[in-house]
């Protein structure tokens, strides 16, 4: 998936992760450089000195406070992180919680006392995403076909009817693992394609068309609602 969730730019990098639909990041903030974090559809388990935190599905663009020091993350495809997490998507749309606010404190603790003291924290923070998901239910293999159709550009009328699903019954399923209905998903999904095109030099017309948009105004309409800047500017951001 994208790596539009970190806290800047500066210092990143990332890795698969041993845990299926997930990758594995690492950030040290510069005191300069901050960039928004672009809607993707992914969840993230964060850690940062001293702080265990979850990051939920973003609608808008995501201005990150910046502030110093180390981070580490687990980036969750879409529709996974829930029953890791033991709550639904939908409840942490557009927010940063702390993991004390989902899990039992005196838990969150231990954990972030052992992170805090790992060699490598990204690494301790993977154990406990994979210990998490061992203890919790298998993730239902029919959201990720939804994810996989609806990235594909398909009408979402005809993936409920693809999966053999009524559109209710989609839409409520969708809230609960990706925070949000699968028209809000399939649009998320669309500017992801679009800025991966964009940034592989595509000019912005063909961008456009190849990722599902109308025309090349319906493009710039929908960057800015849910970026929150053109596209030219988030190209020039790198």
């Amino acid at each position: 998936m994208s790596v539009e969730r970190l806290p800047t730019a500066s210092g990143y990098a990332e890795r698969p992760s041993r845990l299926t639909g997930a990758v594995v990041w690492t950030n040290t903030p510069a005191a300069s450089g901050v960039r928004p974090v672009l809607p993707d559809g992914c969840m993230d388990l964060l850690w940062t000195e001293g702080r265990l935190l979850v990051a939920g599905p973003d609608t808008r663009a995501y201005v990150p406070d910046g502030a110093p020091g180390r981070w580490a993350g687990v980036r969750f495809f879409p529709g996974t992180a829930p029953a890791l997490l033991g709550v639904p998507a939908h409840e942490l749309v557009d927010r940063r919680v702390e993991l004390t606010d989902l899990w039992a404190a005196p838990e969150v603790r231990r954990l972030t006392a052992h992170i805090d003291s790992a060699a490598d924290p990204a690494d301790a923070l993977e154990e406990v995403a994979l210990g998490r998901a061992a203890e919790s239910e298998p993730v239902d293999p029919l959201l990720r076909e939804v994810v996989a159709a609806l990235d594909a550009g398909r009408p979402v009328s005809a993936v409920a009817d693809e999966l053999g699903l009524g559109a209710r019954q989609l839409h409520r399923r969708s809230l609960a693992a990706f925070g949000y209905g699968p028209k809000t998903l399939a649009r998320v999904l669309r500017l992801q394609r679009a800025l991966a095109l964009a940034r592989s030099g595509m000019p912005f017309v063909d961008t456009a068309a190849r990722a599902g948009y109308a025309d090349q105004a319906h493009l710039a309409r929908d960057v800015r609602e849910l970026a929150g800047a053109p596209l030219g500017e988030l190209l020039a951001r790198g």
